[in-house]
């Protein structure tokens, strides 16, 4: 096969390899999308409440991410190919599950197939472009592995809407099948089988069940204090506390830990995750609260503001392989940088929204805060990666996973609790009767506004990171041929 490095520094072998590791970003980014714009359906055709039918997501978000660090240590011990193929497997027969289920119980369990699968394929994907490609084509490859995960939340609700409405709710699970089919045939051909990193090791068992528990009760006591079981949120949140406590000594004990805790010994490596953190919990907020503004502020119906939204989405996959490409020629820094500041003047824009600013600010708006949140990510995630030393890179790949679905599930929990603080008991009462928008208006800014407070903690996160050298090797003015 042609290994000569074509002009963007990549060999076909390598675009082959990025393509295949891509499509499970694509899998992982348009499910997290695509079944929400369903539940209503769903709710309906199984005929169950609002609050079991929120668990097909929250089964999947506990799964997934309880299982993203074993996925990785998995990796390790049996080699990253083998396993990346079968969390593919397991991610397409979830699948196809989700489609046959015969009622919501079944469904649930589906989908905690699917997300025993979706841990894998999120889990291995950075740290397995960065074994197989070399450091000067890493925040690049990076980036178009970001780009197809942002295709995927992208068109997760125009391509859900229109299937269950022109189809069935079934159909929005059936479309994972021939990707799945497609990019685990494609991958037993171009995917390179390696030795283990660490065959040696052992499974923390005990490590997983304690994450397990600890992300479960974490996820549901921040999904319970936002509605009227605020006792029960706090306390389960209270007991998830006790186990990420047990969690920490076990892995400080044992000698296979899921997560070398020594890694954030290394202050770069600890800020740089943080800033991932950050990065998600902001656009977990502006995502979640976007549609409730223009929906009952402005009155734009649903299928409008969906139109809307898409901006930020196009926003991030215009400017994350650039970004990614950019992070090659001058370092990490400066992009990461560069990328919170572009986000904070987004949500400082977003922050003084009115009942009669134009919907076209307003998309603009969002087109600049994706741009900046694509700029941001992908050098974060190759920071991250190069801090990593090798026999952890792919427990590092987990965690940089696990970080990110966290921010999105705090993201979601702590602005809407910002918006509820703000608005006093009116935005509860928005499900029972209509409230005037100039009483509404202020709660969305200031959740805003907090989202702005997020980006610059990470500019200052930032600062002390050490400036390092870029990985390529190419002029700057290779960026000419993007």
């Amino acid at each position: 096969m042609d290994q000569t490095p074509s002009r963007q520094g990549m060999s076909r072998r390598d675009l082959t390899i990025v393509l295949v590791i891509s499509l499970g970003s694509f899998m992982a980014g348009l499910d997290a999308t695509i079944v929400n714009i369903a539940l209503p359906s769903i709710a309906r055709y199984f005929n169950v409440s609002t609050v079991t039918v929120s668990w097909v997501l929250n089964a999947y978000l506990i799964v997934m991410v309880s299982l993203l660090l074993a996925a990785s240590r998995l990796g390790d011990m049996k080699g990253y190919r083998n396993i990346f193929l079968i969390g593919f497997f397991l991610f397409t027969l979830g699948s196809m599950f989700c489609g046959i289920a015969p009622n919501i119980g079944a469904l649930i369990l589906a989908r905690m197939l699917q997300g025993m699968g979706g841990a894998v394929i999120s889990a291995l994907g950075a740290v397995m472009i960065t074994t197989y490609l070399s450091p000067a084509v890493r925040g690049q490859a990076l980036g178009i592995m970001s780009m197809f995960l942002m295709l995927g939340v992208a068109f997760g609700p125009v391509v859900g809407g229109f299937l269950t409405s022109t189809f069935s709710w079934r159909f929005i699970f059936y479309v994972n099948l021939p990707v799945g089919i497609a990019a685990t045939l494609l991958g037993m051909k171009v995917l390179p089988e390696l030795r283990p990193s660490i065959p040696q090791t052992t499974m923390d068992l005990p490590g997983v069940l304690l994450l397990f528990i600890a992300l479960g009760c974490l996820v549901t006591g921040l999904t319970s204090a936002q509605g009227h079981r605020i006792f029960l949120g706090f306390v389960l949140i209270a007991i998830s506390l006790v186990f990420w406590f047990f969690f920490f000594l076990r892995e400080r004990r044992t000698s296979s830990p899921l997560i070398n805790l020594s890694l954030f010994y290394n202050r770069d490596f600890t800020l740089q995750n943080i800033g991932i953190l950050l990065v998600q919990m902001a656009m977990a907020g502006v995502m979640i609260m976007m549609p409730f503004y223009l929906e009952l502020i402005r009155n734009i119906p649903t299928d409008h503001a969906g139109v809307i939204l898409l901006t930020m989405p196009v926003g991030m996959i215009l400017s994350a392989p650039i970004a990614g490409r950019l992070s090659d020629v001058i370092g990490t820094k400066k992009p990461i940088i560069a990328g919170f500041l572009i986000c904070a003047a987004a949500t400082l824009l977003l922050s003084n929204l009115s009942a009669q600013t134009g919907t076209g600010f307003v998309a603009l708006y969002l087109l600049l805060f994706g741009c900046g949140t694509g700029v941001t990510f992908t050098p974060l995630a190759s920071a991250v990666m190069g801090e990593a030393p090798v026999s952890e890179r792919a427990s590092s790949s987990g965690l940089m996973r696990g970080m990110t679905n966290i921010g999105s599930t705090l993201g979601v929990a702590v602005v809407m609790l910002v918006g509820m603080i703000a608005a006093g008991p009116k935005l509860a009462e928005v499900t029972a009767s209509r409230i005037p928008s100039t009483e509404l208006t202020g709660a969305f800014d200031t959740a805003f506004f907090f989202c702005m407070l997020l980006e610059i903690a990470g500019i200052l996160l930032m600062l002390p990171v050490r400036d390092r050298e870029p990985s390529g090797d190419e002029k700057a003015d290779t960026l000419l041929g993007i």
